[in-house]
């Protein structure tokens, strides 16, 4: 029973992890069109090409040091890794909430993305300490702190927006740095002492990380698809807030009430459905119904001409939210324990690489299609359409690998979970999250650990 409850204490502590982290990066959200507009004296459409430029500074040094840090956590654990890297979206909170001038923003967004690897070393962490064949769920778990990060953050910093576009940043900050203290006091390591490798600075690099995935031919196609349906995905944070300023005069307040709508969606499809949807389809068919989801719903806000319509396809997108941990549910179970560091560092190397193209795509699609005279037509949604097309391609890779690999029948070639072996001060060590009572599919499991 003690092990039981230590068991959900840790799935607690590193859900919890994640949840503020996302409560921080949403909270700045609705203000920084404000920000910009206050630091540039420009107008709308100028404000959304600055905020892509700031998106492609963090996304470019995530792709750089994704993979250096996640070869780090397999070599040195996963909670040294995740503790700096709070530290540096601390700092990068104050910076901006001080800065007097545009290049203030920038210097804060690169220092964000060298440390920024809190979501893709709690990924592999999730992976250490988790069965293979009930990592999808755990995943989801994952998605859904994101989904409650966003309704939370959002709706809080909309309010506080109110009191002037700094506000929420300083509130950002106190909550990495609350994050950081937390995890120094109560998360434990999941990566054992005799698990770890050497480092290698060939690995760590995207191109060495991908080359070194290459013996698993899947785990390279299923890398294509996040890439394609990552950059797909960031006309959302990228563009909603100028979209709907431009086409609705949405104020800050509406903006954190709509994307917090999308997070209780977004959270609801990851905590609650994800899980029995891939006990009773598989995860594949979960995996294309998430993305068919995210087809409909891009299509539908790049013609939706009321705020009703609106969130209707915003509640269809939330679905989305299938596809992510069906997908990384298959990918963890394609390579070794000891390599999760570098797996979920590629696949957050590729969604940088994603998020590097995407905003600086999405944010010119819009400008060129609200400002420019040379434009076809006015046409503000024009980068959410771009997107479903992005995704119609990614859903097309994914079929074409399910069939070639046949996925539904593929092997697990993942180890048993570990045990966490270094506990924080005044914490006892906790063992891994083994089958338990909510899961009567252990025995039946070809994946199973007991199989």
């Amino acid at each position: 029973m003690q092990s039981a409850i230590r068991s959900k204490l840790t799935l607690a502590c590193i859900l919890t992890t994640i949840l503020l982290d996302m409560i921080g990066v949403g909270i700045i959200v609705p203000v920084l069109p404000e920000l910009l507009e206050e630091l540039t004296g420009g107008s709308v459409a100028n404000a959304a090409v600055i905020g892509g430029y700031l998106v492609f500074a963090y996304a470019f040094m995530q792709f750089v040091f994704s993979p250096v840090l996640g070869n780090l956590s397999d070599r040195f654990g996963r909670r040294p890794v995740l503790l700096l890297s709070l530290l540096g979206l601390t700092f990068d909170y104050l910076m901006m909430s001080i800065a007097p001038v545009v290049w203030y923003l920038f210097i804060g967004r690169i220092i964000a993305g060298v440390a920024g690897a809190a979501v893709a070393t709690a990924t592999a962490y999730m992976a250490d300490i988790t069965p293979p064949h009930k990592r999808t769920h755990r995943f989801g778990l994952i998605g859904a702190a994101f989904g409650l990060g966003f309704i939370i953050g959002p709706v809080i910093g909309g309010e506080l927006g109110e009191f002037g576009p700094r506000v929420p940043f300083f509130a950002a900050a106190a909550l990495a740095f609350a994050n950081f203290l937390f995890g120094l006091l109560v998360l434990p390591e999941s990566l054992p002492r005799h698990s770890r490798r050497k480092f290698d600075i060939r690995r760590a690099n995207p191109f060495g990380a991908i080359a070194a995935l290459k013996q698993y031919p899947l785990v390279i196609w299923l890398l294509a698809v996040l890439f394609t349906f990552s950059l797909a995905a960031q006309a959302l944070p990228t563009v909603f807030s100028y979209f709907t300023v431009e086409v609705f005069r949405f104020t800050s307040s509406n903006i954190g009430r709509a994307l917090g709508a999308f997070g209780i969606g977004f959270a609801i499809s990851q905590a609650v459905l994800v899980g029995p949807m891939v006990k009773r389809l598989g995860e594949p068919p979960v995996a294309m119904l998430g993305l068919l989801a995210a087809i409909i719903a891009f299509a539908g806000v790049a013609f939706a001409e009321t705020v009703f319509y609106l969130y209707v396809f915003i509640m269809i997108g939330a679905v989305s939210g299938l596809a992510p941990p069906a997908i990384n549910g298959i990918l963890s179970r394609q390579v070794p324990d000891n390599a999760q560091g570098e797996l979920q560092g590629a696949v957050n190397a590729a969604n940088s690489l994603a998020t590097i193209a995407g905003p600086l795509a999405a944010t010119q699609i819009f400008a060129y299609f609200t400002t420019t005279p040379t434009a076809p037509n006015y046409f503000p949604g024009a980068p959410f359409l771009a997107a479903a097309v992005c995704v119609l391609v990614a859903l097309g890779i994914f079929a074409v690998a399910a069939w070639r690999f046949e996925l539904g029948h593929r092997p697990s070639i993942a180890n048993k979970p570990q045990v966490p072996d270094m506990a924080p001060p005044g914490q006892i060590r906790v063992p891994p999250l083994d089958e338990d009572d909510d899961d009567d599919t252990t025995n039946n499991n070809p994946d199973s650990p007991r199989n």
